[in-house]
C-alpha cells in the first residue's frame, strides 16, 4: 500500500498507550490506558485558509462565527438566569488571542482573550484584517460543525481523539510527537509561544501567530504540525475524568445530564481539542505534547483552534477509492 496519496498519509493503526503517567502533565491526561485503532488515512497537514476557500465557493457554507448568534442555544450553556447580553455583543464573531501590553497574572484569561464582532475565518484578526498571503496557513476560527461540514464536502472524517493521539505519536513512546526533548539540538520542531505569555512573545521559532503549513519537520508518519500551530478539532466529547473512568476510578459519566464533563466550566458542550497551538508556553502550559487535551465549545471557533481529516481505508475491490 501507498503510505502517502492525495495529501494524506496512511497511518497502520495498532495498540497504544494514550495518555500518560508523567507528573508534570495534567490530570486530564492521567492515568495511560491502552488503546486499539484500526489503520486510516490523515491529512498532512491542518486544513488551509486556500482548502477552506475552495469549499465555501463550492457550496456557499456560512461559519458558525458568520451566522447571526442564537441565545437560545446559546445560553444553554450557561448558568440559568443568565441575562442577555448586549445587543452588541451578540453580532457575529469570535474570540481572537489579544495579547496585553505588559505582563498580567494568568489566572484570568479574559485578559488576553477578547469577543471581537465581524471576526471569522476570513477576517482572522477582525474585520480589518483578511488573508492576503495566508493561502497555507491553517483556517482558524472553525466550530465543530464547520469542520465537520468541509469534512464530508471533501468525503472524509474528523479523527477521534484515539486516532489523533496514535498518529501524533509516530509509533514513538515518547514525550514529544518527535522525541524527548523539546528543541533537538537546539532545532525548533513545532510552532508554540517563546518568552514571557501572555505578553511577550519573542518568535525564536521564527513566528508569532500562526505559520504556514509545513513550516516545520514531520513526524515519523510523515504529520505536518501535528504539534503546535493550532489546536485540532476531534470528534470526541470531552471528558476531563475519561482516562479514570476507563481504569475504574471514577464512575461512567452519565450521558442522560451532559456527554461532556469538565469540573471548570459544569454547563459546556465540549469536544476534545489536541496538539497545542502557537500560544503553548512553558511558562503557562505545556499542551505542545501528544496526550495534551483540552475542551473546546462545540459551537465556537477561536483564532488559534483548526483542524485536520481523515478517511478509513476504502479496498479497491468494492469498486470505491483507492484510498
Amino acid at each position: 500500500m501507498d503510505k502517502v496519496k492525495d495529501g494524506m498519509v496512511w497511518i497502520p493503526g495498532g495498540t497504544f498507550t494514550m495518555g500518560t503517567n508523567e507528573k508534570e502533565a495534567y490530570p486530564a491526561e492521567r492515568p495511560a490506558v491502552k488503546k486499539k485503532v484500526e489503520g486510516f488515512w490523515m491529512d498532512q497537514t491542518e486544513v488551509t485558509n486556500a482548502q477552506f476557500r475552495e469549499f465555501v465557493k463550492a457550496t456557499g457554507y456560512l461559519t458558525v462565527a458568520e451566522r447571526e448568534i442564537d441565545w437560545e442555544e446559546m445560553k444553554k450553556q450557561l448558568p440559568e438566569g443568565t441575562p442577555k447580553p448586549d445587543d452588541e455583543l451578540m453580532k457575529p464573531g469570535s474570540m481572537v488571542f489579544s495579547p496585553p501590553a505588559h505582563a498580567v497574572p494568568t489566572h484570568d484569561i479574559s485578559l488576553w482573550w477578547k469577543w471581537v464582532t465581524g471576526a471569522n475565518w476570513q477576517h482572522p484578526e477582525g474585520p480589518e484584517s483578511d488573508l492576503k498571503g495566508k493561502d497555507q496557513h491553517p483556517v482558524v476560527h472553525i466550530a465543530f460543525e464547520d469542520a465537520q461540514a468541509y469534512a464530508a464536502w471533501v468525503g472524509k472524517r474528523l479523527p477521534t481523539e484515539a486516532e489523533w493521539e496514535f498518529a501524533a505519536k509516530g509509533g514513538l513512546n515518547a514525550r514529544y510527537s518527535w522525541g524527548d526533548e523539546l528543541n533537538p539540538g537546539g532545532q525548533f520542531m513545532a510552532n508554540t509561544f517563546q518568552g514571557d505569555f501572555p505578553h511577550e512573545n519573542e518568535g525564536k521559532d521564527g513566528f508569532t501567530g500562526t505559520a504556514p503549513v509545513k513550516s516545520f519537520p514531520p513526524n515519523p508518519y510523515g504529520l505536518y504540525d501535528i504539534i503546535g500551530n493550532v489546536w485540532e478539532l476531534t470528534d470526541d466529547w470531552y471528558d476531563a475524568l475519561k482516562y479514570n473512568r476507563l481504569v475504574g476510578n471514577a464512575p461512567a459519566l452519565d450521558t442522560s445530564i451532559s456527554q461532556c464533563y469538565n469540573p471548570s466550566n459544569p454547563y459546556a458542550q465540549e469536544r476534545v481539542i489536541k496538539g497545542g497551538s502557537f500560544l503553548c508556553s512553558d511558562n503557562y502550559c505545556v499542551n505542545y505534547r501528544p496526550s495534551a487535551r483540552h475542551g473546546q465549545a462545540y459551537d465556537s471557533g477561536t483564532s488559534n483552534v483548526g483542524f485536520r481529516c481523515v478517511q478509513d481505508d476504502q479496498p479497491t475491490l468494492l469498486g470505491l477509492s483507492d484510498r
